[in-house]
């Protein structure tokens, strides 16, 4: 394959999913520009998925899309990284107007098995409302027989653990760890390259058309760590909010220049406030960028607020 002409950090169009717990937020909030009179409940940033693709915005490689990326120029924008079929990662913001629903991913040793992916996830509450909530693990004391009971008579949010969070917070979510986000988050979600969700509990309400939602509560049972009880939030105070085997999250404060990734290795850039400039490349509060691992300019230059995340691949 030719060589790519890469200078700059990549910006990527994003994708908005409609949601029935989704809002307007993003648009309050970052200005991006929602389609109108819809729910939107995730906007997916980076995205490499047979259903879903990430296409570079500007530049000498606009139209691109991630997949092709990843497929013909691996070593020069992502440098030395281990094989795999899609970029491993996905990308989101999540706008939860309302409280989602009960829910687990399964883990690597049932995906498989029960026809879906592994999915371990980090959230980040870019922005909360006051009393906003996230709902992880279970309650000390709960079990499985405990919480099979708790199911059929619709009380299954007396043995999920609530934690009240407020912007800043992180939570880390193992595959396995049941979860829901409450209302009034605005969460950025880095997670497996999955789509594999299984919906335990619904709070016991309807969908828009009257009927209760799906629920798959044969393989959420199968999937939930029921030794899982009360974790606690990551330390969001300390830059490393989470290393793992499948992603590494930092939050860097600037107040100077500072290099993204050292030549070689690619990075992902969220600008969390104020704005980030990277060679030709700026970016705005809510958006993100790739810093391919060739690309010649790779110090990021802060506005005077600038905050961000930066994620990337463990080594």
């Amino acid at each position: 394959m030719p060589s790519l002409p890469i200078s700059d950090p990549l910006v990527f169009e994003p994708l908005f999913m409609e949601r029935v717990w989704g809002g307007r937020r993003l648009e309050e909030l970052y200005g991006k520009k929602l389609p109108a009179d819809l729910r939107i409940g995730e906007s997916w940033e980076i995205v490499d998925r047979p259903e879903a693709q990430s296409i570079v915005r500007d530049g000498p490689l606009r139209g691109k899309s991630l997949h092709e990326l990843w497929q013909n120029h691996r070593r020069e924008i992502f440098g030395d990284i281990a094989d795999a079929p899609r970029f491993p990662l996905l990308i989101k913001l999540l706008d939860a107007r309302e409280t989602l629903s009960v829910q687990v991913h399964p883990p690597n040793e049932l995906a498989a098995e029960l026809g879906g992916e592994a999915k371990t996830e980090f959230w980040y509450i870019a922005d909360a409302d006051a009393g906003a909530e996230l709902f992880v693990g279970l309650r000390a004391g709960s079990t499985r027989e405990k919480f099979e009971v708790a199911l059929h008579k619709g009380e299954v949010a007396d043995h999920v653990h609530r934690i009240s969070v407020q912007t800043g917070d992180a939570m880390f979510l193992p595959s396995g760890r049941v979860h829901a986000i409450g209302g009034g988050n605005l969460i950025v979600e880095v997670q497996q390259n999955s789509d594999t969700t299984y919906r335990v509990f619904d709070w016991n309400r309807k969908g828009s058309d009257g009927k209760p939602r799906a629920l798959h509560v044969e393989q959420s049972l199968r999937c939930i760590d029921f030794d899982d009880c009360e974790p606690a939030l990551s330390n969001a105070q300390h830059e490393l909010l989470v290393r793992g085997s499948h992603f590494e999250v930092q939050k860097w404060k600037l107040d100077a220049e500072r290099e993204v990734a050292p030549a070689g290795e690619f990075a992902i850039i969220f600008c969390l406030a104020d704005e980030l400039t990277c060679g030709g490349t700026r970016i705005s509060a809510g958006e993100f960028f790739l810093l391919p691992a060739s690309a010649k300019n790779r110090m990021i230059h802060p506005a005077p607020a600038s905050e961000l995340l930066r994620i990337t691949l463990p080594p």
